[in-house]
């Protein structure tokens, strides 16, 4: 079992999980990972303690004898970016994503701009924790350079791809940054596309002012409200580093993750004429529909490492999702929130629409995501009874994945997932039905014995 990587790379509050001294031997690692040559990207996003963590990863890589391409602060997919870009042997980001302001973590990316896989995060954890490093002798160590202006050419490159052929309409746009590495960047693209761009929360501030950084249905709600009053064709939401994106309806209504991925798989398997898309275990089957639909196959995976079955199927996967997060390999090997803002933007331009309009063929199901508060030293355990339980309670269930948690498939295609959380001390129960009725059963029996479990262990959910 893996002692310091997540699901999301490594991630946890500053001080306690996530240290400079741990920074560093992360940089260190890679360095030794890499051969002890080359270059790496490091950047990071706008958390207090991101700066003194990205030095620190910085102070490994150069210790080790790699060169450093310090891009300052960015989002995500543009550090992610950076590596084929720039033609680096890969790079480091610190950022703790969505999670509360005293987090931060740290994501490492290989050459292709690919979140390193498992077997490459245990691979640096073997390095980190049995002291396999090899420093560079004192002519040997790394340089360092200093490049922002990767952010510019990032824009460029993105703007190339989805500036409209024809604009039918301009559209109106509210977009919320959550103070986060995107600020300065999404309402830039989207405005030179040829929407009308009203931008809040999209000014720098680790302390997060406007609104806690993951972007649920329940923290937009305010988003939602000014929506109504702007008369906007739409609303996108980022979090901390922007690798995530929700969207609001015109009327401000929060739109399923699960409907944008369905929407992203139509416009890739047309293009494309069928393949296979790559989706979560906490995936709708409003998916399968559109897919099959329109000749494509689902391939479901754990939760945070979509890319790896991505490489997997090669060429014949068109693209990979998670809720909030997309993969286009045609685009590059990373989870991008702002190519999903640039994209549904420059379709609902051509086709002048707002975003319901947009997404009037792809189904909706009554959907349950919800988190628990649970101790990191007795979630899996907790996790593990449950998931007997729950085999009992439902007993006529279709078929089960035990990929990432359990997803029990109900003949009816309703469905429950309960998994531990791979980022937080967290248990998270995942459900979907065709009725709200139906929905609303499976989760209370579901959290019936989540309560009874978690109970046993002096543990109480709330």
């Amino acid at each position: 079992m893996r002692r310091l990587f997540g699901t999301a790379g490594i991630r946890g509050e500053y001080g306690k999980v996530v240290s400079p001294e741990i920074a560093y031997k992360v940089g260190l690692a890679m360095a030794t990972f890499i051969g002890g040559k080359g270059a790496v990207s490091v950047g990071h996003d706008v958390r207090l303690t991101s700066p003194l963590l990205s030095s620190s990863v910085a102070s490994g890589l150069m210790a080790g004898g790699v060169d450093v391409v310090n891009v300052g602060l960015v989002p995500t997919p543009v550090l992610a970016f950076t590596a084929p870009h720039l033609g680096l042997d890969g790079g480091v980001m610190i950022t703790a994503s969505h999670n509360p302001p005293p987090d931060n973590g740290i994501k490492c990316f290989d050459s292709m701009g690919m979140e390193f896989t498992e077997k490459m995060e245990e691979e640096l954890e073997d390095i980190i924790f049995n002291e396999k490093f090899a420093y560079a002798k004192w002519d040997g160590v790394g340089n360092l350079e200093y490049y922002p202006e990767v952010v510019d050419e990032y824009v460029d490159k993105l703007l190339s791809k989805f500036r409209p052929k024809r604009i039918r309409r301009k559209i109106k746009v509210i977009v919320d940054c959550a103070n986060g590495a995107a600020s300065n960047i999404t309402p830039l693209i989207l405005r030179k596309l040829g929407a009308s761009v009203l931008s809040i929360n999209c000014h720098f501030d680790g302390l997060f002012p406007g609104r806690t950084p993951e972007p649920r249905p329940d923290v937009l709600e305010g988003l939602g409200r000014m929506v109504k009053t702007a008369g906007v064709d739409v609303a996108f939401a980022h979090d901390g580093d922007a690798d995530r994106l929700s969207a609001l309806t015109s009327n401000g209504k929060f739109i399923l993750n699960d409907r944008l991925i369905a929407y992203y798989a139509k416009v890739k398997l047309l293009e494309k004429g069928g393949g296979v898309v790559i989706v979560s275990i906490d995936t709708s089957f409003a998916i399968d529909e559109v897919v099959e639909k329109y000749g494509g196959e689902v391939v479901r995976t754990k939760l945070g490492k979509t890319h790896e079955k991505l490489v997997e199927y090669g060429s014949k996967a068109v693209m990979s999702a998670e809720p909030w997060k997309l993969i286009d390999p045609d685009w590059g090997y990373w989870v991008d929130g702002i190519y999903q803002a640039a994209l549904l933007t420059s379709h609902m331009l051509e086709k002048g629409v707002t975003i319901e309009e947009l997404l009037k063929d792809i189904p909706e199901y009554p959907q349950i995501r919800v988190s628990f508060k649970v101790p990191n030293e007795v979630k899996h355990k907790i996790v593990s009874e449950v998931h007997e339980k729950m085999r009992e309670a439902f007993k006529n269930y279709e078929s089960e994945l035990t990929i990432d948690g359990l997803r029990l498939n109900m003949p009816d295609k309703s469905w429950v997932l309960v998994r531990a959380s791979g980022t937080e001390p967290k248990i998270r129960i995942y459900a979907e039905a065709r009725t709200t009725k139906k929905l609303n059963e499976i989760y209370e029996k579901t959290l019936k014995i989540l309560k009874e479990v978690a109970g046993k262990y002096g543990v109480k959910i709330q």
